[in-house]
This record gives C-alpha cells, structure tokens and sequence, in this order.
C-alpha cells in the first residue's frame, strides 16, 4: 500500500500499490482494450445497471496512470441541484484518475468488493467520487484474463446506501466471469462482441 500526497482538502487518500499496471497496460494494448469506448461493452454495462437496479454500471479497464470506462451506464437524467443549496454534482465521464473511486481496490485484492455505505469506511469514505459524484454504495468484481493477469473490473454504484448482499455478490461475480469469456473469444475474433 502507498499513501498519495495531501489533497487540497488535506486528506490522505490510501491507494493500493499495482506492481501489476505496466504489465496491464502493455496486455490491454495488445488485446486492443481500454483506449476507446465500446457499443457492445456500453450495452452490457446497461444489462447490468438493470440487473442490479443500479444507476450506475461500468465496464472498467485500469491502465497506470487512469481508469477508462469502455462500457458505461449513467443515469439518463442529471442529478438534481441539492435542496441545501450546494453544488450539482458533475457527470461520470469515461476517464478516471486512477485514485478515484474503488476499482483499483478490487484489482489489487483480485477479488469482489461490495461497500454498502462507502462513508462505512474510512478507507473509502473520503475517496474524491463520494465528495465529486456522490457515489454512497458499489458493487464490482475483477475481469481476470486467462493468463491469470486482471484487466480491469465490471461494477456498478448508487448514490443511496445499497444491501448488495451475497445475490449481489453471486451477480457482479458472475458478470465478470461471463464478459471476461465473451472479450477473450471477442478479442480472437475480432471485435465486436
């Protein structure tokens, strides 16, 4: 684990250490994945916004300096202005800095992660999507290649507390396993999936 410097808010942000980006980078390279955004990879980011009731889905590939959503579900409104007054909060684009959001997290462990209230967590509760985006819950599972090397991730996050549970769990675990299957034939065959 490597701690980031302050940010301007001064607080420290842990982001897990990925011995593995280079290597990552070079492997989406080659496959030809994580530069440009995908209709098939949106559509199943949309399939699985609506199997979980999410507002949110992703299909996220992370390089090693940002994250690039290939497949992506937001909402199809904006969200509203606060009643107190505040800031609107700015949509979800395709790209991410790599110490947003949770995904590096499960790329790191190699596993599912499933945060029901992000502010739960100090780790993640002042993670820059809960301040930017007003994520409060996510769901997401690694998209492990073949060769054992993790690509990236499929999740999805609410801006309410969420009970994911274990049929969220089995979901988005299940999701990564079936989309990781249909890039490796798609990658052999060409693109689209």
């Amino acid at each position: 684990m490597s701690y980031d410097p302050p940010r301007p808010a001064g607080r420290l942000l842990l982001t897990p250490e990925d011995k593995e980006a280079p290597d990552r980078a070079r492997r989406l390279r080659l496959l030809g994945l994580g530069e440009q955004p995908e209709p098939a990879l949106d559509a199943f980011a949309g399939r699985l916004a609506e199997r979980t009731g999410a507002p949110y889905a992703m299909v996220n590939f992370i390089g090693e300096q940002r994250q690039f959503f290939a497949g992506l579900r937001i909402p199809a409104t904006r969200p509203p202005v606060p009643a107190d007054g505040g800031e609107a909060k700015p949509e979800v684009g395709r790209y991410m800095e790599r110490d947003h959001g949770f995904c590096p997290h499960v790329v790191v462990r190699r596993k599912a992660l499933a945060l029901e209230d992000v502010r739960d967590y100090p780790r993640f509760a002042g993670n820059p999507v809960v301040d930017e985006f007003g994520i409060r819950s996510y769901l997401g599972a690694p998209l492990i290649d073949s060769t054992g090397m993790v690509l990236g991730t499929v999740c999805v996050a609410d801006v309410e507390p969420r009970t994911w549970g274990k049929p969220g769990l089995e979901t988005i675990k299940s999701s990564a396993s079936e989309l990781m299957a249909r890039l490796e034939q798609g990658v052999a065959g060409g693109l689209p999936l």
